[in-house]
């Protein structure tokens, strides 16, 4: 029983009897759960039978149920088996009892009879037995009495339990059959092992595991008196051991005497390096005991050879480097579309992996984002990179040139990196650059590689990557590497170059889109501000526009998107509102004829596939100082905000109306009296919204930063900045600050003028004394000739009522309304016409005029210099104004 067959026979019969008595306790218990429950079931069955027998409820109903019943129940309990069956009445009296001196008895269990059907246990002097309760009803649900059925568990078990030695002989037979197999195996076990006990058995397969774990590698086994018992043939090849080496003492085999020191002792070795026959061979030694019981214990050894492995793993070491720099570069080279960026990226990723210090030139020419040209002429320094902080080089933003003979010099003229190893040895560098080569060999220099960045045939400029002389120089897989590394920061140099180009092209077409300069008003004080997008141009525009009348147009619009179709699309609808506005419009006209053209402009470009549909939004707004009345409509875009003069701002209520280019939809405008010295302020959506905010929170806070009285254009939108910093880098921001001012009541004299030839006379005199009051007798006779002209023209081709005001203001402005809609057209009349020179004069002597239309008809304004003159610089008397007046008419 001490070997292994032994212990494994009993273990098994031990294990295979557990099961068996374990199998017999669960089928005991079993039998006893179903026995239990069959009973449950049985007595439950025959109460509900007899309880829901179609003549139970008649024999409750009789004369004398105990009659009917009695027979009846005594035959169903001798057939079924159970031990009782009562019927009891609602009252508790029994109908029916096995002993007749119990019937007309009160039974004690009626106290507690169940209105549903119950089944309990409980015990007896025979075992344990249970009841099952069962009412009978009437169809009207009311208790005609309970049926009580009562069996013994251990009847209804009884067959399981006569089973019984039945199955305790299977079992036995079974343990029988399981130990004479077991018998058998254990028998053939113990051939197989020889009748090795565990620890024997165990110390076989430590041996042969370590020799099974170390098949690739020498392998070498000794015991305990320090003789060789195993030697693989990798070991033997190793260590070119004799054929007869097994059995022999460890000492007597040659091995160097490290190798062998280190065999002989009693001390555990990992990867320790020893020489053998010109080898370096890692060394792994185990005991083959972990505490042996006497003397010393025997050894396990690995040999495996790391000769070529050590070359190998330290060129894999510098290709994986490599690899994962040039997998950084890829990652950080071109993050952004800028070429300084890029190329200070280029710098960063290189140093310390790579180099000691990296510079990059770039051309001037590719720095505008201009075309590369093939020359290294006018190279700037645009990125320096390196681990010493007081390097001896051109600062970034310097000029570097490459005399002929330059490592750099000869990389551009060959388009392939040049490799120096030994910088003291580059006699051609110092004989060509001698200041710059005593500079950098004076400072450590000990190698470079100068490769040239070029992109699609073009030189853009050159990398130099060096390194110091304490380091190791620069070989030949260094130079395929940073031409790789060059290759790929190129790539993203050239896209940056691309980007510039474009974006300068687009910037410089937006800027000579937008307004340059302001004109001078009376009317508003203006200031604005135009913050251009970083992600690109955008198509954001303002402008001030001078209309007749003293009255001025400010205009806020946004076109979506970025780019030059953006900045051109922009261009167009700023062009497009000047031109509406010459005519005069209202601004909800103004809108749906800028509407019809973002209309057309879209259909013009629906079959082209690289072009988007446009999408704009615009704010135009009139306002008149005479007056002081503001007219406005919107498309699609934010309302302007007003600001009175305590400080007080609110955004106007004015309909949204869809945005241009939808067409279909009208547009509203509205009215409002701006009071003096308010500010209208006008914006696009960049001011307000952001990424991750509400416009609702921008709105907010634009209003907060308005609500200050007392400041300047210019200090509003300064304020308003500061409080909503834009977010440059998603969308442009365009501000337009208007401040309001109103023509004094004594600048604008008006007449009403009856519709007779005669009242002409008498305007020229009512004008003439005003003039006169204005100190503007210079401009009498002009201003009363264009009057007296435009007067007569509207009594004689126009309808009542017919106007006349006056409006001093930089210019003098003079306008004649009438109620009919019919325009005058300037012309040549013919020497034989009496009439067609009134307008010709009229244009001649008045700086500038023109026809807006009313909705009660139209008004014909002119415009005078202040000066004296039709021309500025140019004074006319009025006797040469006589002379030319007497020209046109005669």
């Amino acid at each position: 029983m001490r070997s292994v067959a032994g212990q494994v026979f009993l273990l098994q019969v031990l294990v295979v009897a557990l099961v068996i008595a374990a199998a017999l306790a669960a089928l005991l218990l079993q039998a006893q759960r179903d026995g239990t429950r069959d009973a449950r079931a049985r007595s439950m069955d025959i109460a509900r039978t007899l309880a829901y027998a179609p003549n139970m409820v008649e024999n409750l109903q009789a004369p004398d149920p105990t009659a009917e019943l009695q027979p009846y129940i005594e035959r169903v309990r001798r057939e079924s088996g159970v031990d009782l069956i009562v019927v009891l009445s609602p009252t508790g009296l029994r109908y029916t009892h096995p002993d007749p001196a119990e019937i007309g008895e009160f039974d004690p269990n009626a106290l507690n009879l169940p209105s549903e059907p119950r089944t309990e246990n409980f015990d007896t002097t025979e075992g344990d037995a249970v009841a099952s309760y069962v009412p009978v009803t009437d169809r009207d649900g009311t208790v005609l009495g309970t049926v009580a059925v009562s069996i013994t568990v251990d009847k209804v078990a009884s067959m399981t339990t006569a089973q019984l030695p039945v199955l305790v002989g299977a079992a036995v037979g079974a343990l029988a059959l399981s130990a004479a197999g077991t018998a058998l195996v254990s028998r053939r076990l113990l051939r197989q092992t020889h009748g090795l006990g565990p620890v024997e058995m165990t110390r076989m397969y430590d041996h042969h595991d370590a020799v099974l774990h170390a098949v690739r590698e020498g392998v070498l086994i000794t015991d305990g008196d320090g003789a060789l018992v195993l030697a693989n043939d990798e070991a033997r090849r190793l260590l070119d051991l004799p054929p007869d080496a097994e059995r022999r003492e460890v000492g007597e085999l040659g091995l160097e005497p490290g190798l062998l020191e280190m065999l002989t002792s009693d001390r555990t070795a990992t990867d320790e390096v020893h020489q053998a026959g010109g080898r370096l061979l890692a060394v792994n030694k185990r005991r083959t005991t972990p505490a042996p019981v006497s003397g010393r214990a025997g050894s396990v050894v690995t040999l495996r050879d790391t000769t070529e492995l050590r070359t190998l793993s330290g060129r894999a070491e510098v290709a994986r480097e490599r690899l994962t720099l040039l997998y950084d570069a890829g990652a950080r080279i071109g993050s952004t579309l800028d070429l300084r960026n890029t190329a200070q990226e280029l710098a960063d990723v290189a140093v310390p992996r790579f180099a000691f210090v990296v510079t990059v030139e770039l051309s001037e020419a590719v720095l505008r984002g201009e075309e590369p040209s093939g020359t290294s002429t006018g190279l700037r320094r645009v990125a320096v990179s390196g681990v010493a902080s007081d390097r001896p080089l051109v600062p970034v933003g310097g000029q570097v040139s490459f005399p002929p003979g330059t490592p750099q010099a000869r990389s551009v003229e060959s388009g392939r990196a040049v490799l120096e190893k030994d910088l003291t040895a580059a006699e051609e560098w110092r004989e060509h650059a001698p200041d710059e080569a005593a500079n950098v060999l004076a400072n450590g220099g000990g190698s470079l590689i100068t490769v040239p960045l070029r992109a699609r045939g073009g030189l853009l400029g050159v990398v130099d990557f060096w390194r110091s002389r304490w380091e190791e120089p620069f070989d030949e897989g260094d130079t395929a590497f940073a031409e790789e590394l060059a290759a790929w920061a190129s790539v993203a140099l050239d896209n940056a170059r691309r980007y510039t180009r474009e974006h300068t092209m687009a910037v410089t077409l937006q800027q000579s889109l937008l307004p340059r300069d302001l004109p001078e008003l009376s009317a508003l004080d203006v200031a604005h501000r135009y913050l251009p997008a970083q992600a690109g141009v955008g198509g954001d525009w303002f402008d001030v526009i001078e209309l007749s009348g003293a009255r001025v147009a400010l205009v806020v619009g946004d076109v979506v998107g970025h780019g030059l179709h953006a900045a051109a699309t922009m261009g167009r609808l700023r062009t497009a509102v000047h031109n509406f506005a010459t005519l005069d419009l209202a601004p909800d006209e103004l809108l749906a004829r800028l509407d019809d053209l973002v209309a057309r402009m879209d259909r013009e470009q629906a079959g082209r596939d690289d072009e988007t549909l446009i999408g704009a939004t615009c704010l135009y707004v009139v306002y008149d100082p005479a007056s002081g009345a503001c007219t406005m409509a919107r498309a699609g875009h934010p309302p302007p905000a007003l600001v009175h003069p305590d400080g007080t701002t609110t955004f106007v209520d004015l309909p949204a109306g869809p945005p241009l280019g939808l067409g279909g939809l009208p547009f509203e405008s509205a009215e409002i009296r701006v009071p003096e010295a308010s500010q209208l302020v006008l914006y696009t959506d960049g001011l307000v919204e952001k990424r991750g905010r509400d416009i609702d929170v921008g709105l907010a806070l634009l209003q907060g930063a308005l609500s200050r009285p007392g400041r300047a254009p210019e200090e509003t939108c300064r304020a308003v900045l500061e409080a909503l910093p834009p977010d440059r880098a998603t969308d442009d921001v365009a501000l337009l600050v208007a401040r309001t001012r109103v023509l004094d009541a004594d600048r604008v004299a008006d007449w009403d003028v009856p519709r007779e030839p005669s009242a002409v006379s008498r305007v020229r005199a009512e004008v003439a004394r005003q003039l006169e009051a204005w100190g503007l007798a210079e401009v009498g006779f002009a201003t009363e000739l264009i009057l007296s002209e435009l007067v007569t023209n509207a009594i004689r081709y126009g309808t009542s009522p017919i106007h006349v005001r006056l409006l001093r203001d930089r210019h003098l402005i003079c306008e004649v309304s009438d109620g009919s809609s019919t325009s005058p057209h300037l012309r040549y009349a013919s020497a034989t016409d009496e009439g067609g020179r009134g307008l010709f004069l009229v244009a001649r002597y008045a700086e500038r005029w023109g026809t807006r239309y009313t909705p009660g008809g139209k008004v014909i304004w002119t415009e005078q210099l202040l000066d004296g003159g039709s021309e500025p610089g140019e004074p006319v008397s009025d006797d040469d104004l006589l002379a030319q007046w007497a020209d046109v008419t005669l």
